[in-house]
């Protein structure tokens, strides 16, 4: 779901000192030999009854699974008490290719999302403003709107032919509100073309939308949580989780690609790309955003996309520690910092209940003010000859150097 835009504000200077302490290497150094990573399904954490849950283990079959080309259906709803200003193409084209563009370069080409648009508008039997449509939508006003526009577009549109709908409004109909952009999770699926369909992604954005909303939005259909914090009051930080190192925190991040963890649970990493650790382990990550053809920090970045993506420490039942590295490739082409990024995953909490939680190595500064959704966590990475210790876990990450096509060395010590 949409939230405010988070508007860049002043800040105090941060803090020049930090709790790291520094390693002079610069490059892959030699020391004593240190343990294999084991199986990465001992790392695994089970997927339980929370919405969404983080869980890796089984797929929940419920979802369809990125891991092959998935068809997508784009309806375009009109109102009688509005005359669109827009013309489904232009809207089409504020979501795709960019869309399809986010999903393909964040599962290193194993996912395509093919988008098939109407080219015409559907008309809606009731105004606009008799849906009530807000972000708290209350069910009975959604539920009709969902079954207005599934009998609208039943004759024009084959459902059978589709794994992922979306009904786009009319952005300047009067009861169209932006911020009730949101996925649709049905208990009692609708049924039409001889297909049950079990979720939709109800789209009111404006024209032009918000920075990969539509993209946020898929992810929840792949059961993908949300990863930001909402506010009692609606007011205050709504990025203190992840800040911007994931597109399910916030679809305005600088490093919105999506954690190695994600790409785990969809499918995208294989499982000896994954290292669990459970000694002392000194291995090579790859930047999360590295893939074949895709430059590292103006580097060759020759042979990467197939080695170590994600290193994971079992901390409980149903917690563990995620450690990848992220970088200026891909997705994170926009970020300002780079490093090693390290985060708690908690298989039972639900969406929005802090599923995932950033570890900030350097709790006492901050960066990116001026662009970072949450300047505190921007420089949350362990950066190149630092150390540090996992607060509460007692698990040290020492970045020790660099490799040519721009890998990270690591040495993780639970």
């Amino acid at each position: 779901m949409p939230r405010p835009f988070p508007r860049p504000r002043l800040r105090s200077t941060a803090a020049v000192f930090t709790t790291m302490s520094a390693l002079a290497a610069t490059s892959l150094i030699t020391g004593p030999s240190v343990a294999e990573p084991f199986s990465a399904a001992a790392c695994a954490l089970t997927r339980t009854e929370a919405h969404h849950s983080e869980g890796v283990d089984t797929w929940n079959a419920a979802y369809p699974r990125p891991t092959r080309t998935l068809d997508a259906v784009m309806v375009f709803l009109s109102f009688p008490d509005a005359t669109p200003r827009t013309t489904p193409d232009q809207l089409a084209a504020d979501h795709f290719p960019a869309t399809s563009r986010f999903f393909e370069q964040a599962s290193y080409g194993r996912f395509t999302l093919r988008p098939h648009p109407l080219r015409n508008w559907i008309r809606m039997p009731k105004p606009s403003t008799s849906y009530v449509i807000e972000r708290d939508w209350n069910a009975s006003y959604r539920a009709a709107y969902l079954r207005d526009a599934l009998a609208a577009a039943d004759g024009q549109v084959d459902f059978s032919r589709y794994d992922v709908v979306y009904f786009v409004a009319d952005p300047d109909a009067p009861g169209v509100d932006s911020d009730a952009t949101k996925v649709v999770n049905l208990d009692t699926p609708m049924r039409a073309d001889g297909t049950d369909i079990r979720r939709v992604v109800t789209v009111f954005e404006q024209h032009p939308p918000d920075r990969l909303v539509l993209a946020h939005e898929t992810g929840h259909v792949f059961d993908l949580p949300d990863l930001y914090h909402r506010p009692v009051d609606g007011k205050g930080d709504w990025d203190t989780y992840v800040g911007d190192w994931d597109l399910m925190g916030s679809q305005f991040g600088l490093a919105p690609d999506l954690f190695g963890w994600h790409k785990w649970k969809l499918g995208w990493l294989d499982p000896r790309q994954v290292a669990c650790v459970g000694k002392p382990t000194r291995l090579t990550l790859e930047p999360l955003g590295a893939g074949p053809g895709v430059p590292v920090a103006g580097r060759s970045a020759f042979g990467l996309g197939r080695g170590t993506k994600l290193a994971v420490v079992r901390t409980g039942p149903e917690t563990a520690l995620a450690i990848e590295a992220r970088g200026p490739a891909g997705n994170d082409a926009g970020t300002c910092k780079e490093g090693v990024l390290v985060y708690r995953v908690r298989a039972g909490a639900a969406s929005g209940g802090g599923p995932i939680q950033v570890i900030d190595a350097h709790p006492h500064t901050e960066a990116c003010w001026e662009a970072s959704v949450y300047p505190p966590l921007a420089d949350a990475p362990v950066s190149l000859g630092e150390s540090f210790t996992v607060p509460g876990d007692d698990v040290r990450v020492e970045v020790e150097g660099r490799t040519v096509s721009g890998a990270w060395t690591v040495k993780i010590t639970p």
